[in-house]
């Protein structure tokens, strides 16, 4: 009889805490059932190896696999530990063209400069190949014989090099 006495005195009091703040009790229950959903989603309802997992099983020696030389995978939630697919490629992609322009207008200002400072022209360093740029390096390309281009190459950014006596910035 005690405990259905003290029960129903904390339904009381949770019904008057609730009745009293419905906006409040709104945005909680509404928080704890947003936090139950994506505890559900990420540890229950992601298909395949999650790129980061919480819980891997650490891979099995050559020896426990069979003579295979893949990881054995029980279940998605247990799988081991490996390096997001996606982190290799970026790493390693060549043609990025973010990096591509940020190393290129860098080097685009080192040969705008040299050329600038050794007389090829007034060239403002932008980082940018303009027309200017473009004239500049196609006469220092004739001056030194080699394939008119107009535009920069290892070969240019080497000759340009060794014409100032050291690596351009």
């Amino acid at each position: 009889m005690r405990a259905a006495a003290i029960a129903g005195a904390l339904r009381a009091l949770l019904w008057t805490r609730l009745t009293r703040r419905p906006v409040d009790s709104a945005a909680l229950l509404i928080a704890v059932v947003t936090s139950l959903v994506i505890i559900v989603n990420a540890l229950v309802l992601q298909s395949g190896a999650h790129p980061a997992p919480f819980f891997a099983a650490p891979a099995l020696p050559a020896s426990a696999q069979g003579g295979q030389k893949e990881t054995a995978v029980l279940s998605p939630a247990h799988a081991p530990a490996v390096a997001h697919p996606l982190s290799s490629q970026v790493a390693a992609r060549p043609n990025d063209p973010i990096a591509q322009f940020i190393g290129m207008s860098s080097r685009i200002m080192a040969v705008q400069r040299a050329l600038s400072d050794y007389g090829y022209g007034q060239i403002r360093p932008s980082g940018i190949l303009d027309e200017p740029t473009a004239a500049a390096i196609e006469r220092f390309e004739r001056e030194r014989g080699l394939p008119v281009t107009g535009k920069i190459s290892d070969r240019l950014v080497g000759e340009l090099s060794a014409m100032i006596g050291h690596p351009l910035d």
